[in-house]
C-alpha cells in the first residue's frame, strides 16, 4: 500500500501586535500591524552608527588634550593668554540649544504618536535649536577675530595654535549636528521621520555641548 506523504505544516505567523504601530514614529502602519514591523526589531543603524562616531570623536580630542599637556610640559616658549570673554556666552548658548532640543522631542513624539491635531508646529523647537546652533559658530568666529586682534594667530605660539586647533575642530562637528538638524526636520515634514534616526541626531548634539564644556574649562586651565 502506498504512504501518503503529507506536506511539512506552515505554521501561520501571527501579526505583532503594536497598538497604533508607529511607536517608532515611522514607517507608519496600520493598528493591527504588518510583517514588514520584524525589521524594526533590528538594531537601528542611525543609533549603531551614532556611537561608533562619537567614540571616535572622543579618541581625537583625547589624543590633541594628551598632546596639548605634553606640549605645554616641555615648552619654554608657552605664551599664556585670556580667553575671549564671547567664549562663555557661546557656552550659554550652546547649552541653551540642548533644552530646546528636548523641548523639540517632546513636541514631535506627541505629533508622531497620534496628537496632531494638538501640536501645531511641531518643528518650532527644532528651528530654534537650529538658530542657536548658528549663533554659536558665528561667536566662535568673533571670538577669532578677538583673537587675531590681539596678534594671536594659528602659527604665533603654541598655545594659540591649540587654542584654534581645538576651537576650529569642535565648530566644524557642530556644524555637522546642524546638518543632521537640519536633515530631521525635512524629514519630519514629510511625515518619514525615524524615532531612532532623531534620537541620534539628539545624543550627537547633546555630546557636542557637554564636548565644549570639556573644552573651555581645558583652555581656560591650560592657556
Amino acid at each position: 500500500m502506498a504512504t501518503t506523504v503529507q506536506p511539512p505544516a506552515i505554521k501561520k505567523i501571527e501579526k505583532l501586535q503594536t497598538g497604533s504601530g508607529n511607536g517608532g514614529w515611522r514607517p507608519l502602519v496600520p493598528a493591527g500591524g504588518d510583517s514588514r514591523l520584524v525589521q524594526e526589531f533590528a538594531p537601528p543603524p542611525a543609533s549603531t552608527g551614532i556611537w561608533v562616531g562619537l567614540a571616535a570623536i572622543t579618541m581625537t580630542f583625547a589624543a590633541l588634550t594628551s598632546a596639548l599637556v605634553v606640549r605645554k610640559g616641555g615648552a619654554v616658549d608657552w605664551q599664556h593668554f585670556t580667553l575671549p570673554s564671547i567664549l562663555y556666552l557661546n557656552t550659554v548658548v550652546l547649552l541653551a540649544s540642548s533644552v530646546t532640543l528636548e523641548l523639540g522631542r517632546r513636541r514631535i513624539a506627541a505629533y508622531m504618536g497620534g496628537l496632531r491635531s494638538s501640536v501645531q508646529h511641531p518643528a518650532r523647537w527644532l528651528y530654534v535649536t537650529f538658530s542657536l546652533g548658528l549663533l554659536f559658530v558665528a561667536g566662535q568666529y568673533i571670538a577669532w577675530r578677538q583673537l587675531s586682534a590681539q596678534g594671536l594667530y594659528l602659527a604665533t605660539n603654541p598655545s594659540s595654535s591649540f587654542f584654534y586647533v581645538f576651537t576650529a575642530g569642535h565648530a566644524l562637528h557642530v556644524l555637522g549636528g546642524l546638518g543632521g538638524l537640519g536633515r530631521a526636520i525635512r524629514k519630519l515634514k514629510r511625515l518619514d521621520l525615524r524615532r531612532s534616526t532623531f534620537d541620534a541626531t539628539a545624543r550627537y548634539w547633546h555630546f557636542m555641548g557637554a564636548l565644549w564644556v570639556y573644552l573651555l574649562v581645558l583652555l581656560w586651565m591650560k592657556l
